[in-house]
């Protein structure tokens, strides 16, 4: 089989519209089984966890004490306007309350939705743990203007994507978002950029994480989805659902 042919099939079925669910106001799904626990490594200097962050066997970012006993993993999109709200209202007080004691870790796992946030996640993870989070922030910020710069292309440029090569797709969505110039700006080089944006590797990894999420939770909701500890929470998706359920694993 065809290892592009997942990441195609993608493109051609999304284009550039969004195709899943962007709220996670039900679903419940089976706690994940246990990988035991993670070895404890030594705080960061000043005692911050929340400047550490990791990469995970599952594929995502994860900021603070990878040995944390409440682990939460949020399931998001980038062309998803709640899991944006949700990085406006919520991430500041988890990471000041929760993730730089050290009592939690928080994973982000990419959910593409479309082409579009597919485009948008290879760029936010481009530059690795160093700039994961700052990237995925700034994305969240500027979602409205850039997905709107996506959506307006004309049907012929819409039609133009169909018959360039799978690994050049993604290349061309983002320079109609421009995210070129736009990561350049944040450090990011353009060349740097090109390339993960044709990145094989990267681009089924994240297909993978999606068939890994439904898979692992046939009722996944959509996103943003939270897991607790790998138990996927009912009607959570924003900071005022989601603390009293953190808190309350963390032993209040």
């Amino acid at each position: 089989m065809n290892p592009m042919k997942p990441a195609y099939l993608l493109v051609a079925a999304a284009a550039i519209v969004a195709s899943a669910a962007c709220n996670a106001e039900k679903g419940t799904g089976e706690a994940a089984a246990s990988s035991g626990p993670a070895k404890a490594v030594a705080p960061p200097k000043g005692g911050d966890w929340s400047k550490m962050v990791t990469t995970t066997p599952a594929g995502g970012f994860l900021m603070g004490n990878p040995a944390a006993p409440v682990k939460l993993v949020e399931y998001g999109s980038m062309t998803c306007p709640h899991c944006a709200e949700f990085e406006e209202a919520g991430t500041k007080p988890l990471i000041e309350q929760y993730v730089k004691t050290g009592k939690v870790s928080f994973e982000f796992r990419n959910f593409v939705r479309d082409a579009a946030d597919l485009a948008a996640s290879l760029v936010a993870r481009c530059g690795g743990t160093n700039s994961f989070f700052p990237l995925t922030r700034a994305l969240y910020a500027d979602q409205r203007g850039w997905f709107e710069r996506i959506q307006s292309a004309t049907p012929e440029q819409q039609q133009a994507l169909q018959g360039i090569p799978p690994t050049q797709q993604f290349g061309a969505i983002a320079k109609l978002a421009g995210f070129p110039q736009w990561a350049a700006q944040r450090g990011l080089p353009s060349a740097k950029s090109a390339q993960c944006l044709a990145n094989e590797a990267e681009i089924n990894r994240l297909v993978q994480m999606n068939s890994d999420a439904t898979t692992q939770y046939p009722s996944f909701p959509g996103t943003p989805s939270f897991t607790i500890n790998g138990k996927l929470l009912e009607k959570t998706a924003n900071w005022q659902t989601l603390e009293p359920q953190l808190k309350a694993a963390v032993g209040g």
